[in-house]
């Protein structure tokens, strides 16, 4: 386990990489002893002093949770990070590539909350029941630390968590068979990936469940308009600049992101 001065130390290596948008050196290479605890520590800090700055919560992202994320990473269990307010971006908007370290993109859905969750013990109809509409959409990674990364390491880093395009089609859970929900995923003319959402632990609120029931280990719950990122069904695709990313999802719709 790390000292306080570690943890701080490493907050600020974090920091620094996404101020500079220059990935660091793996947290588990500079403090070997680092645990669990501390990766989460860490990632609470960072979060905390980011809504301190004036960001707003607005929900949690659940990462890894697929076995084709799990083999692209080398990391065999899930991470989650945090969602602000300024990580939102408009379906088939223009980011700067240069605001991102080494942009990836992934299609996944968003479940949105109406009521509150606590966990423990939370199971997938728990989750169904409490979420609003669901939201096809593509969320863009960017890990601020350099490859081979540790579970550490994506624990620390929010999961790598940097932006999140929302389609412009909701749905209630009760609509679609959520686990069959598929996507085409392009980037230019090329079809990168494919996949369907039970990839995501069989049944993409189960990855919701798993989240709720992990922050109830540190006192932590979800609200009410939350978004969680429920995780990718196919593996990350990378972005250089002029790309467009594109996600069919089908009778739920198109979500994209032009990168510059």
């Amino acid at each position: 386990m790390l000292s306080q001065m570690q943890r701080d130390a490493a907050v600020e290596t974090l920091q620094k990489a996404e101020r500079t948008k220059q990935q660091a050196v793996q947290l588990s290479q500079q403090f070997p002893d680092i645990c669990i605890e501390d990766a989460y520590s860490i990632s609470q800090t960072v979060a905390q002093q980011r809504g301190d700055s004036g960001d707003r919560l607005i929900g949690h992202k659940v990462g890894l949770t697929s076995r084709a994320m799990q083999q692209s990473s080398k990391i065999d269990e899930p991470d989650y990070g945090h969602v602000f307010e300024s990580m939102l971006i408009s379906n088939g908007a223009t980011v700067k590539h240069a605001d991102f370290c080494v942009p990836r993109v992934e299609p996944e859905l968003t479940f949105v909350l109406k009521k509150p969750l606590r966990g423990p013990d939370l199971g997938l109809q728990d989750i169904l029941d409490a979420t609003e509409c669901v939201i096809p959409s593509i969320e863009i990674i960017d890990a601020r630390v350099l490859e081979p990364r540790l579970i550490f390491d994506t624990v620390a880093d929010n999961g790598a968590a940097a932006g999140l395009v929302l389609g412009d089609t909701r749905f209630k859970p009760e609509e679609l068979d959520l686990k069959w929900v598929g996507s085409l995923f392009f980037r230019n003319d090329d079809l990168e990936e494919t996949g369907i959402a039970a990839g995501v632990m069989k049944h993409p609120a189960n990855a919701v469940a798993w989240l709720a029931n992990k922050l109830a280990t540190f006192g932590v719950g979800m609200e009410a308009g939350h978004m969680i990122l429920s995780g990718s069904f196919t593996r990350p695709v990378w972005a250089d600049p002029g790309d467009l990313l594109l996600a069919d999802f089908g009778p739920a719709g198109v979500v994209s992101v032009n990168f510059e």
